[in-house]
């Protein structure tokens, strides 16, 4: 298995720990692949450390090119994010300045479509080599915006990527929970673009959930926990994974200046800067462990809720050919009322024969229209990121609803394009 973008610490930990638990192989091989030697020697460090620790038949190589890992890989795994938390600080806080806000900033709104203009690139050269130097291997990527990065490989590329995320799992819980039965023993169908998926049919043992979460509703036990989901439930009657902190974003229209039942999206709820600094108090933390000035944290192995969670699982079922459904970020073929090659959200079956959507039911009109919508957006931003085109990159701002007026689109454009210069070689 070759990790690219092995410096996302926390991924490379969770991802190792799976492995460490699982029976899908005797041994494995795990490649560290990083463009940034500091995190990479803080990834190696970290993993060598686990092995050593649950003294596993793991052989570990790490490298900045992964040109030297690629050859013979039977999984790639993509978790990049260029400019890391930085940039991201530069896709949130410039918006900002502009009047927008964002509690996310890695899918949609000006962050998500500056954030794709940063990763499509890259992502299409590591496509590339994939497919020309282990062109059997499974290909999946975490790397956000999915939607607008795995459209992109399959626009560009001969690659064939498939998306995960671990929303749909999180959001089918917090349901599960609200209904009372257990997540294990529930069955769903679903849909949307990543971060807006909508579950459309929610059962268990055959019988509806819903009617028991319209109780809930009606003690209003839960409307004032992700209170905007509940609002789009009442209205559409399909969920929103992945709740309010990712949802919002679609609906920017909605949050005039941010403004949250109260509160301001990105600073006082969901707040930016205590993710960032987070992320970078978790880093370090990391780094101290990988070497050795700390000892090994017991959560490091510690199975939770997280990107890597399903990785495994999916190995297993396409080796054992078990065919398990799992929600999969894949391009349509399956979905009417949706263009064929728009990538969509949906349960997949991981098959000795590939990953293989599930025929879906037609969706209700208004679930249809929002995730139609989105898809469009992801389309300009796809080919914004491709082509290098400032208007393109306008266009996208300006359909994605952020902003309201060409001029105030074009100046927030320039002030992001200026910020990340060095890494968007294609619009010089």
């Amino acid at each position: 298995m070759v990790l690219i973008g092995a410096g996302s610490a926390s991924f490379t930990a969770g991802l190792l720990a799976d492995v460490l638990s699982s029976t899908v192989a005797d041994e494995w091989t795990i490649g560290l692949v990083d463009t940034n030697p500091k995190a990479l020697e803080v990834a190696r460090g970290l993993a060598a450390r686990m092995v050593a620790a649950r003294e596993a038949p793991v052989d570990l190589m790490a490298s900045t090119d992964r040109r030297e890992v690629l050859p013979g890989a039977d999984v790639v795994v993509t978790t990049i994010g260029v400019g890391g938390r930085r940039a991201w600080e530069h896709d949130v806080y410039i918006p900002r300045s502009h009047g927008v806000f964002q509690p996310v900033g890695d899918t949609v709104m000006a962050g998500g479509i500056s954030r794709a203009l940063r990763q499509i690139p890259p992502m299409v050269d590591i496509a590339n080599d994939v497919h020309r130097l282990c062109p059997g291997a499974w290909f999946f990527n975490y790397a956000n915006p999915m939607s607008a990065i795995c459209r992109a490989i399959c626009k560009a590329t001969p690659a064939r990527v498939v998306g995960l995320c671990h929303g749909v799992q999180g959001t089918l819980r917090y349901l599960c929970d609200i209904a009372g039965v257990p997540w294990s023993e529930a069955n769903a169908l679903y849909c949307g673009i990543n971060h807006l998926t909508w579950i459309t049919h929610l059962t268990h043992h055959g019988r509806s959930l819903w009617p028991r979460i319209d109780e809930a509703l009606e003690r209003r036990s839960v409307d004032n926990d992700n209170p905007f989901s509940w609002e789009l439930y009442r209205a559409y009657r399909a969920f929103p994974a992945v709740l309010d902190r990712h949802v919002t974003e679609f609906f920017p229209e909605c949050f005039p200046g941010g403004h949250y039942y109260g509160k301001t999206l990105g600073v006082d709820v969901f707040s930016m800067e205590d993710t960032i600094e987070g992320g970078d108090r978790a880093f370090e933390r990391m780094a101290a462990q990988a070497a050795g000035r700390e000892p090994l944290s017991d959560h490091l192995f510690e199975r939770a809720l997280g990107e890597h969670e399903a990785l495994i699982d999916i190995i297993s079922s396409l080796l054992e050919d078990s065919q398990q459904l799992f929600p999969m970020n894949v391009p349509n073929t399956a979905v009417p009322g949706i263009p064929r090659g728009f990538v969509v959200e949906m349960p997949v079956a991981a098959t000795a024969a590939g990953c293989v959507p599930l025929s879906l039911p037609e969706l209700p009109a208004g679930v249809l229209a929002t995730t139609t919508e989105a898809l469009y957006g992801v389309e300009i931003t796809v080919d914004a990121a491709l082509t290098g085109d400032r208007e393109l990159f306008i266009q996208a701002l300006l359909y994605d609803r952020c902003v309201t007026s060409r001029a105030a689109a074009a100046s927030l454009a320039d002030d992001l394009l200026a910020a990340h210069r060095d890494h968007l070689p294609q619009f010089a």
